[in-house]
């Protein structure tokens, strides 16, 4: 009786057995089918680098899957996974050849590698998974269409917004910008609009995740946006903020996003765990990109002037221009020969540069008393301008592209005003005298009190502008919008009292000793008086 038991026992095991056995391999067949019906799509593919690496890394985990089961006992199989798994977009018809013959390059070595047998003639063959078009516009200028995938990844194309049209030309940046009107801002880089095309697929379930590669200027200015968006509609769940990226030979810095739906697993960035990820690509229980535009710090701050065009002279020009006699009109040059500052003025030595400036005013007749200065634009600046696309550079030439009257107005009736440079690795106030016109790579602050001056040189405004700003490759930008209008100023120091109501405020007396203080030791450090003639 106990040899029939354990018999019975035995033969239950071996039962047993067989339907784990028969379960297992439902399991794992099924697997090996979801690995195999797995899609991967760059919509920005280029040569094929990252559909080649994706093509490998879905090969060698179907391998893995393959090997581990066999050894649990499973049955053996052969590796399916080939380069219908991968597929592209790209605009360039020699660089999307180039990516099919990649990815074919890529299967063959792979199998030669883990010694399976290569394809069979023709060695290449035709690969219909990679699209030669505009990923983000389609012909009749609406928004392009993507296929469903299962993951997207990719290196977008890196330029910036003022490069688009002289790269693209007027009419392609006009019907891209019209076509994602609304959701790309009008100021973002080209790498925006696949963000946001990205952000569409995967709310409309078209994809599962996403992993794009952008330049760290992504972070702020009016490229966040898309970040707003993404991280509003999904979950960026692993990012690294600012990385090195070598491209065509030079160096640049960039963001390296990933995104998804709902998402419950942990957090990751620049390779460490954390409990949010924001828009800006920082962690922590404070969200700074919802820092919004104080109405206390409206029209302070200014982009400087735009040129566009040779309206500079050297110093030895300037001066002897000045010191030529009044013209017909009864004036002198120095109306309208000015010294001219941009960020090198401020970030080094001053470089006794000066420029033509003729303000706004637009009569040609009137601006033509002034003749050294004027027949100066004309021989070097206006060649350059007539026949530009702008009318008024064509119209009036002898004006910047970009005045600013708004700053100027503001300005106008200071004495001095403070300065600092729109990108820098170091954040630097300086005051420039009233005289001075400043170049569109300088912030102009709007204000001639000490107790101003202070505060934006404190640790608190630097540690503000460096988490609310831009940045160009490695150097933080500081803008007149993210970074000075939303800084929440010292209560009753704000920039819209005039300094005269706040100074016998004992902060305000500390603060502007403290910013004298600086300025004066500054000065002695920059210029001894005893070795200055």
């Amino acid at each position: 009786a106990a040899r029939a038991a354990m018999r019975r026992a035995a033969e239950q095991r071996t039962r047993r057995r067989a339907e784990l056995m028969v379960e297992a391999q439902g399991i794992y067949s099924g697997f090996l089918d979801r690995i195999r019906a797995y899609r991967v799509l760059d919509p920005a593919c280029g040569s094929g680098n990252f559909l080649y690496v994706s093509l490998l890394a879905l090969k060698d985990l179907e391998r893995q899957v393959i090997v581990e089961a066999e050894m649990a006992g499973l049955d053996p199989a052969l590796p399916l996974i080939g380069p219908e798994t991968v597929l592209g977009i790209e605009i360039n018809e020699y660089a999307a050849e180039l990516a099919r013959v990649s990815v074919w390059i890529g299967h063959i070595q792979w199998a030669r590698r883990n010694g399976y047998p290569m394809p069979s003639e023709p060695v290449l063959r035709k690969l219909d998974t990679i699209d030669c078009r505009d990923a983000v516009l389609a012909a009749d200028g609406t928004v392009a269409e993507w296929p469903a995938v299962d993951a997207i990844v990719g290196n977008p194309p890196f330029l910036g917004d003022k490069a688009m049209i002289g790269t693209m030309g007027v009419e392609d940046t006009t019907r891209l910008r019209a076509a994602y009107s609304g959701r790309v801002p009008g100021g973002a880089d080209l790498v925006c609009y696949w963000f946001e095309k990205a952000r569409e697929v995967l709310q409309a379930g078209k994809v599962q995740r996403v992993g794009l590669v952008a330049t760290n200027s992504i972070r702020g200015g009016a490229n966040r946006q898309v970040l707003d968006q993404i991280a509003h509609n999904a979950t960026i769940f692993e990012a690294w903020s600012d990385e090195p990226w070598i491209l065509d030979g030079a160096a640049v810095r960039v963001s390296l996003i990933c995104f998804t739906g709902e998402f419950s697993g942990p957090l990751q960035l620049n390779g460490s765990m954390v409990s949010a990820i924001h828009p800006d690509l920082t962690s922590g229980n404070v969200d700074l990109t919802t820092a919004s535009r104080q109405n206390e710090n409206i029209r302070v701050a200014f982009s400087g002037i735009q040129k566009t065009g040779p309206f500079e002279l050297s110093g030895s020009d300037a001066r002897e221009i000045i010191a030529s006699p009044s013209n017909a009109n009864g004036r002198p040059n120095s109306d309208v020969v000015r010294p001219w500052w941009n960020g090198l003025d401020v970030a080094r030595r001053n470089r006794d540069m000066w420029i033509v400036d003729f303000g706004l005013d637009e009569d040609e007749a009137r601006v033509a008393y002034y003749a050294l200065p004027f027949a100066r634009l004309a021989q070097l600046a206006k060649p350059t301008r007539v026949g530009k696309r702008e009318a008024r550079t064509n119209e009036c030439w002898w004006l910047f592209q970009w005045s600013r009257p708004v700053m100027r107005q503001a300005i106008r009736d200071l004495y001095r005003f403070i300065v600092t440079t729109e990108v820098s690795k170091h954040r630097l106030f300086i005051w420039a005298p009233a005289s001075i016109c400043p170049d569109k790579n300088l912030i102009v602050i709007a204000r001639d009190d000490d107790t101003t001056f202070g505060i934006l040189h404190s640790r608190f405004h630097e540690t503000w502008s460096l988490r609310l700003g831009s940045s160009l490759e490695d150097r933080p930008r500081y803008t007149p919008s993210t970074t000075f209008e939303t800084f929440p100023f010292p209560e009753h120091l704000t920039p819209n009292i005039p300094a005269a109501a706040y100074a016998d405020n004992p902060n305000a007396i500390a603060i502007a000793t403290a910013a004298k203080a600086l300025t004066e030791a500054r000065d002695r450090w920059l210029n001894p008086p005893e070795l200055v003639e």
